[in-house]
């Protein structure tokens, strides 16, 4: 019953496939809505006496519904050798036939058709996400080639390219900015609602808007190889890809088929001789018991819940590499978290400002800010931009400056010698006992001290931290509502993980891990916890990503995230997570319920149809209802 589902790399390929799909949907409406009309006009003419005429009409009610799932089993059976559902319904409206029920086996067909039709339906919805990820893909770019600028397909660039993209385009391609700064709306790659402003040699990516600025960029990577791309066959393959108990279900079809139609055969001949049936009666008994013993409802009972939480997930922006792993998420009982860029933002922040009594805070600031603006390490940078939100719009000229690796840099202020380091950069009558005593204090927090020294005597000292991020605290809040045990896995000092882990209230943390030590430290969690997911950025995190039952990636939509872990957050949102878990729970949820109603639904009509309780038109209605249903059940999954 599953559409085709392609890949995106020809041109216009997936909008194609977007009207094939259309027009499939609506086609089997069509077909259904006309084979109804047909039942009731043959029914009657039944009833007014011209039972040749419904007959005909009968006949074309079963041709007009029954042709595209005829096709398609007796398609599936030749290619897969293997019998399956389409077929049992085929014979089992060709039964009812041929003892006279023509109005049963046509309302058979109808109500197969239109459950057809309903879970083609379910396939379209779950494709919603990548239809309007293809509507972002810009079809033309402006090529600068020679001095000259003109319009060519994005097929036809290469990487090295220079590209115009004026005010109001998306971005044709993966590329740097060489010229002119721009604000870019990235909601379509990262989820993010505010737009980021870009400058010289910063990426931008395929399919997101340049709001304000002319810019030229430059083109990094083929266009069958963007991000942009990554995202929709990430999300392609994940409809495409089965889960357990998908593929589980699909093996036992085949047997369950062949189960059937030998209880039928024997159904045909047996109670005619044990319980005394008549020939008609025995005869019309098989046709119900091959009806109501088809499993569609249980064929159909994962598919189309599967396909809803993977597109249900891709609206939030949790990407599923495929549907095992979104169904193996609810069994997750521990999740590792890499700490930086993970838990932490991945950059330092000033939190803490000291000043020893008698110096003026701003000047020391403005003293600070001046020297560091020089230094490319990160926590210099840091200390620019805290001084820059004190207000230091313009730095002081420095003199003499030496920069000391590991240690800390020298300059001259208006002939007065500064130092900002480490303690050891300090001299040592510098430091007075109330400035190691707050020191340490600060240390003891897990933060990294910069000293200031002035002349002979210590100014004051710039403390700071790899803060968490905004929504860590509340991530493993929710984590341990579901019962789901975190730790934390980083390279730096006990003191700072300890800081780390109370701050975000993390279950328990392990420090000075090295990235070739995740991997040992994965498989001991899993020998405890059994199922366990890991959570890094994708770069150094991926051997343990790829050994942790579920690798989940954040990192801003990243080339190695995409391609390492199991589950991609673009949203770069740790909240996320709990969210997933629960979209996992509750689609296994809605999977058992789908399975135990069907297998129930179906035991009732065979013991139903044993006792002679029911005719074939209940068995029909229940048996297609019950599919309908499942179908309808699994479709909730796409609402949040």
């Amino acid at each position: 019953m599953n559409p085709g589902i392609q890949t995106a790399h020809s041109e216009g390929s997936f909008s194609q496939l977007s009207v094939l799909d259309r027009l499939k949907v609506h086609g089997e409406l069509l077909a259904a809505a006309v084979s109804g009309l047909l039942i009731v006009i043959a029914w009657l003419l039944d009833k007014n006496g011209a039972e040749t005429t419904s007959i005909m009409v009968y006949i074309s009610a079963y041709m007009i519904g029954g042709f595209a799932k005829a096709k398609e089993g007796i398609q599936d059976t030749i290619h897969q050798k293997e019998f399956n559902v389409e077929l049992l319904m085929i014979l089992a409206a060709i039964g009812s036939a041929i003892i006279g029920y023509w109005a049963e086996g046509a309302i058979l067909i109808f109500i197969f058709a239109l459950s057809g039709a309903l879970e083609t339906y379910t396939m379209n919805k779950s494709q919603k996400e990548i239809s309007s990820l293809m509507k972002l893909q810009p079809e033309e770019a402006w090529l600068i080639k020679e001095g000259d600028v003109k319009r060519v397909h994005v097929s036809e660039l290469d990487v090295g390219d220079l590209v115009l993209i004026k005010p109001g385009e998306r971005v044709p391609s993966d590329g740097k900015i060489v010229n002119g700064i721009t604000t870019v709306d990235e909601a379509a790659i990262t989820g993010e609602s505010l737009p980021v402003t870009k400058g010289l040699d910063e990426e931008v990516y395929a399919g997101t808007l340049n709001m304000n600025g002319s810019i030229t960029m430059e083109v990094t990577k083929p266009n069958h190889a963007t991000l942009f791309q990554k995202i929709i066959e990430l999300v392609q393959s994940a409809q495409s890809e089965k889960s357990p108990s998908q593929l589980f279900i699909e093996r036992f079809e085949g047997r369950y088929v062949k189960v059937v139609l030998l209880a039928v055969f024997i159904m045909m001949f047996l109670p005619h001789y044990v319980l005394g049936w008549t020939w008609n009666e025995t005869f019309y008994r098989a046709m119900i018991l091959l009806v109501v013993a088809s499993p569609c409802a249980l064929v159909a009972s994962i598919m189309p819940a599967t396909l809803s939480a993977v597109s249900n997930g891709a609206r939030k922006g949790i990407l599923f590499k495929g549907g095992n792993h979104l169904e193996q998420l609810a069994h997750v009982k521990a999740i590792a978290f890499d700490k930086t860029g993970t838990l932490t933002k991945g950059q330092p922040e000033v939190t803490d400002v000291i000043v020893r009594n008698g110096m003026d805070e701003s000047e020391v600031l403005q003293a600070a800010g001046s020297i560091e603006w020089h230094s490319n390490h990160p926590l210099a940078k840091a200390i620019v931009a805290y001084t820059q939100s004190k207000g230091a719009e313009e730095f002081q000229q420095v003199h003499q400056l030496k920069d000391i690796p590991g240690k800390g840099i020298q300059a001259t202020i208006n002939q007065v010698v500064w130092k900002m380091g480490n303690v050891e950069f300090m001299d040592r009558t510098a430091l007075d006992a109330n400035a190691l005593l707050q020191a340490e204090t600060l240390q003891a927090e897990g933060k990294t001290i910069v000293y200031i020294q002035k002349g002979e005597h210590w100014a004051g000292m710039i403390a700071l931290t790899d803060v968490i991020r905004r929504e860590t605290i509340r991530t493993i809040r929710l984590l341990k509502k579901q019962g789901v045990y975190s730790i934390m896995l980083t390279g730096d000092n006990k003191t700072t993980a300890q800081a780390i882990a109370a701050e975000s209230k993390i279950d328990d943390y392990i420090a000075g891990c090295l990235p070739e030590n995740k991997v040992k430290h994965i498989s001991t969690l899993q020998s405890t916890y059994d199922s366990v997911a890991m959570v890094g950025d994708g770069i150094n995190d991926a051997p343990a990503l790829v050994t942790a039952n579920v690798g989940i990636a954040i990192g801003n939509g990243t080339d190695v995230a995409l391609e390492t872990a199991d589950v991609v957050l673009m949203k770069n949102d740790l909240s996320r997570i709990p969210e997933a878990i629960q979209l996992s729970k509750r689609m296994n949820r809605i999977i058992k319920q789908n399975i135990y109603f069907s297998i129930g639904v179906i035991f009732l009509l065979i013991m139903s149809n044993f006792f002679q309780f029911i005719d074939l038109p209940l068995g029909v209605i229940g048996h297609e209802g019950s599919t309908i249903l499942v179908i309808l059940n699994g479709l909730r999954l796409l609402k949040s």
